[in-house]
């Protein structure tokens, strides 16, 4: 989501390293410059006039006029402010003490908000809760059948009673989740394609008649400083506990996220990342200006492995890439687990300095299926062995995957290129192109 705004800041930081000295000349300079790119990238203009004074106070001051690496403290103040702008911290849902926790789910009509019901419902499931879905959205045609259908997919129960209405539907959950001992009810309000006053009366009648612990307001990241507009309209009304955005993985410019805590003054919550069920993640503010400001997000990218991969799996894994056994059967799985973590480029821009890549150029999750259809090709004799593979079956191999014998060549080598530096390093002696690797930080 934020390609273009990370690669306007890094060209404004790169300009700020080449200095010899910080002044107050090039501060303000380059802090017109961040003015620029974020309002380029829709962030609300109070927000932006507010957040660039904020940096100003601090950079001028004498910690930075006296710094030996001025440019790296620069990005530190800009990112710790931006850290502050998007929340500080992670803000949690507010559990009840006594269950069943009432969850009710607000926003306007396209924003993702029955989806994101169920992916709610998938993360706490996970988490060991045990939550039940209620279809409160009776006027959107096909609402209730698409809870019930993405209910069915999670295993989680739907409470839908089509012929009554949304207040009734709501009001009378809570006794039947106690009943069926759910200890989450998550109500999926029904949105419009504007903000109405029917609209609001509704929800505020269902707010009154349940008492929910947690009120989420769903806003499509999409939108904009609509967004923000909105969710103040919803806020004023509704006083609702926290922010999610869905859609972060489109083609947007970021502005709402940036904007809308400063605007509504509640957390953003959650963000969603994909259309499929398990693509939901906690807002990390320190996590989501890291990858802003180009330096990725390594926290976020081992948590999505370990939800992939057990301990056990992956002690083998690395018992085979130390012995060098490791075989086309190994890295078929390796593809596998990399695809279940979401679109390759989200998964690139967690690593610091990948999420450089230009904003318009597009990393092709279709390579994986290419790769995938070449292994798959191979015999499994072939797969264990692949120094049998000779001419006319890298000629066969090409022709059963639909690609061509360069693209089976490249692979090979890439293969083996891999298993000789597992085999040096398994011998105490590290590749050339590794000795000066330093670490991160």
């Amino acid at each position: 989501m934020f390609e273009d705004l990370s690669q306007k800041l890094e060209l404004v930081f790169k300009k700020l390293r080449g200095q010899g000295k910080i002044t107050e000349g090039n501060v303000t300079e380059s802090l017109r410059e961040v003015r620029r790119a974020l309002l380029d990238a829709d962030v609300n203009y109070k927000v932006v006039k507010q957040f660039v004074e904020d940096v100003q106070k601090r950079a001028v001051g004498q910690e930075v006029l006296q710094s030996i690496t001025p440019g790296q403290l620069i990005v530190k103040i800009i990112f710790d402010e931006m850290v502050t702008l998007l929340g500080t911290s992670a803000a949690q849902i507010n559990i009840a003490p006594l269950p069943p926790t009432i969850i009710m789910v607000a926003g306007l009509q396209g924003s993702g908000k029955t989806t994101f019901c169920a992916k709610l419902a998938n993360f706490l499931k996970k988490k060991s809760r045990f939550p039940i879905l209620v279809a409160a959205d009776v006027y959107r045609p096909a609402a209730i059948d698409q809870l019930e259908m993405l209910g069915k997919q999670i295993q989680v129960p739907v409470i839908a009673e089509r012929g009554k209405g949304a207040i009734e539907i709501a009001a009378g959950s809570i006794e039947q989740a106690r009943k069926a001992a759910r200890d989450v009810v998550i109500i999926d309000t029904a949105g419009r394609l504007h903000i109405d006053e029917e609209m609001m009366r509704e929800v505020e009648t269902i707010k009154s008649k349940v008492n929910p612990h947690e009120i989420l307001f769903v806003v499509d990241s999409m939108t904009g400083q609509d967004a923000v507009n909105t969710a103040k309209a919803f806020h004023d009304r509704l006083n609702f506990d926290g922010v999610v955005l869905t859609k972060l993985d489109g083609d947007t410019r970021g502005g709402a996220a940036l904007s809308i805590r400063s605007i509504v003054t509640k957390p953003i919550k959650f963000v969603g990342t994909g259309e499929k069920l398990d693509a939901l993640e906690q807002f990390h503010p320190d996590r989501m200006a890291s990858r802003i400001l180009g330096m990725g997000d390594i926290v976020s990218l081992v948590e999505k492995v370990q939800e992939q991969v057990t301990e056990e799996k992956a002690l083998k894994m690395e018992e085979k890439l130390r012995k060098a056994q490791f075989t086309f059967d190994d890295f078929l799985d390796q593809l596998h687990e990399i695809k279940k973590m979401g679109p390759l480029q989200q998964v690139l821009g967690m690593i610091p300095g990948l999420n450089k890549i230009p904003a318009n150029a597009q990393v092709d999750d279709k390579a994986l299926v290419r790769i995938e259809a070449i292994i798959q090709s191979m015999t499994k004799q072939e797969r264990l062995k692949p120094h049998l593979i000779n001419g006319s079956r890298r000629k066969r191999i090409a022709t059963g995957s639909g690609t061509s014998v360069q693209e089976v060549n490249k692979l090979l080598k890439q293969f083996f290129d891999m298993q000789d530096m597992m085999k040096r390093i398994s011998r105490g002696k590290i590749p050339k192109m590794f000795r000066n690797v330093q670490p991160f930080g």
